[in-house]
């Protein structure tokens, strides 16, 4: 790219997305001339970007259209799906349940998001229902505009209206449910503040307390919730077994482990300082057993730690996923009170 001149390349692995930057001496080695970074060169710069991309299968952005966004380049960030793909995945299975573009922005809809495609737009856009700032579809890739999802939706066979049907209007099943213990009233569940009882009333919303088959979040938010689950069982388990009431209860407990952490550590370097000038085959053997002791103790406290650190972290995260839940479910009754009281009207 630069041929003649030098250039300093620093690697970042310390972001989540690994990434280049490129520092360049505009000034010519031997000829003391200077490099012209013209829009033609940025274009030539993105060719050979792309050769490398596509010699090591790696994401190429075919027929790009202005300045792309950073997310499309990668498919996940520190372990968790990206915005952009979220949403390509719940058009991708709403493509697959519906044989007309209005029944796909009705699915749409129902499972969250706001498709903004009026004519006088320059750009049809797309948002969660709980986000203020809305993608631009072309954003999510040539396939997911509007017009190529109407071409394909109305290729699809006609048992798809089958699906859509069952989307929109689910039959109930009778739940047989397991019976779980907790002290106190599931009656008015929401109004404690604990968050122990948060957590719980999160894992109801989940489906899993109790175990509900086949049963779906509604929220595009809470879904992603779905993959924490481990994450918040290890939570629970945790709030559970300290008796943790308030966030304030959980920073004493944070306290309380850091020092427990200091203690049993400087107790396993006096036994490494024994080991050390110790001869006697007995007293290693006993030494070595009592610093592994402390070795394992501090693996549990270092982990309840970095639990109790993850409490703090989700908890506004959990108040806010219920609350978009629960708005999405109060939707969900009123579009079926509607539903029956048109029915209603047309038997009359």
């Amino acid at each position: 790219m630069w041929s003649e001149y030098q250039v300093v390349v620093a690697t970042h692995f310390n972001t989540g997305t690994y990434h280049n930057h490129f520092v360049v001496n505009s000034v010519n080695m031997f000829t003391g001339k200077k490099f012209n970074c013209n829009k033609g060169a940025y274009y030539h710069f993105r060719e050979l970007s792309d050769e490398l991309c596509k010699e090591y299968g790696l994401t190429v952005i075919e027929k790009p259209t202005g300045k792309t966004p950073r997310s499309i380049y990668f498919a996940e960030k520190r372990g968790e799906p990206t915005k952009y793909n979220v949403i390509r995945q719940a058009i991708d299975e709403t493509m697959e349940m519906c044989i007309n573009y209005g029944q796909f922005k009705k699915i749409m809809i129902k499972k969250g998001y706001i498709i903004n495609d009026d004519y006088n737009r320059k750009y049809p856009t797309i948002r969660s229902i709980n986000d203020k700032k809305a993608v631009r579809m072309y954003n999510l890739g040539e396939q997911y505009l509007p017009k190529n999802i109407a071409n394909k939706v109305e290729h699809n066979p006609y048992y798809y209206q089958n699906r859509y049907m069952e989307f929109i209007h689910p039959k109930k099943k009778k739940q047989k449910y397991k019976v779980y213990k907790y002290k106190g009233k599931f009656k008015d569940i929401s109004k404690i503040s604990g968050i122990d009882v948060l957590f719980l009333l999160l894992f109801h919303l989940l489906g899993l307390l109790p175990k509900r088959e086949n049963y779906q979040p509604l929220s595009p938010e809470m879904k992603q919730e779905v993959r924490k689950i481990e994450r918040y069982s290890n939570e629970i388990r945790l709030i559970v077994s300290k008796k943790l009431k308030t966030t304030e209860d959980v920073k004493d407990y944070i306290s309380q482990t850091e020092e427990d952490i200091a203690n049993v550590a400087n107790l396993r370097q006096k036994y490494r300082n024994k080991l050390r000038n110790c001869t006697d085959d007995k007293l290693i053997k006993e030494y070595k057993e009592k610093r592994d002791e402390c070795t394992t103790i501090l693996n549990k406290y270092r982990k309840n730690l970095k639990t109790a650190d993850y409490i703090l972290e989700d908890t506004p995260k959990v108040k806010e996923v219920i609350k978009i839940e629960r708005k999405m479910k109060r939707l969900e009754k009123l579009d079926i009170t509607k539903v029956k009281q048109k029915n209603k009207n047309l038997i009359r």
